[in-house]
């Protein structure tokens, strides 16, 4: 806010004070909001911390039983089944926004479509980590949907908080103290005419008085 743009009246002055107290309980809503937010960020980390370490569990798991799939089948016999896999298995995942507690979150929905009925693999000498890996793919596509959509939401929420952050340091650093300023700085101003103003008027009636005693006189 520029003060030089501000005619010193008291109706700017009442307007400069009206905006002040807008921006100051401006700043205590968002202070409000802050708070609770974080407290959604405390409660939803649980939730995240949980959500990670079990799909970081299942994707350790996978590798060490790939791993061990390898060892057993060779690479020629591991690739010949990823590729029927790919033949059989067509993967589809759908992404939707929806907001919650106006918040914008991503939904996602997983599908592991078999277009072809073919086996996933028939050979004499599949591992049965490979089997056990296979069992388990449902259960580590999931825990791996529930991790993505638990930390879309704990970005989301950090994102939020910086914006806040960003409008509070705006009001309490920069439009607070200029309003402040203006109004001190106006209020002296109509301080000073009206001092001028009542000197002004005072040696107006001692001027009158005097003319009125010389005539008087």
């Amino acid at each position: 806010m520029s003060f030089r743009a501000i005619k010193p009246t008291k109706t700017n002055l009442m307007n400069l004070q009206k905006k002040l107290n807008f921006a100051i309980k401006g700043a205590k809503f968002l202070e409000l909001k802050r708070e609770q937010l974080m407290d959604q960020i405390k409660n939803h980390w649980k939730n995240y911390i949980r959500s990670r370490d079990i799909y970081y569990q299942l994707y350790r798991e996978s590798l060490i039983k790939l791993h061990e799939s390898y060892k057993e089948m060779g690479k020629r016999d591991l690739v010949l089944i990823s590729e029927m896999s790919r033949i059989q298995y067509k993967p589809v995942v759908n992404i939707r926004q929806v907001k919650k507690l106006g918040m914008t979150t991503s939904e996602i929905k997983f599908n592991l479509d078999t277009t072809q009925k073919l086996p996933a693999y028939s050979f004499e000498n599949s591992s049965h980590f490979l089997d056990s890996l296979v069992l388990k793919r449902r259960e580590f596509f999931d825990a791996l949907i529930i991790f993505a959509e638990q930390e879309d939401i704990l970005i989301n929420y950090a994102l939020n908080l910086k914006k806040i952050n960003r409008r509070i340091n705006g009001l309490k650093n920069n439009i607070i103290p200029s309003f402040t300023l203006d109004i001190k700085l106006i209020r002296g101003m109509i301080e000073e005419i009206d001092r001028e103003n009542f000197v002004r008027l005072k040696k107006t009636k001692d001027l009158i008085k005097k003319k009125q005693n010389k005539i008087v006189g």
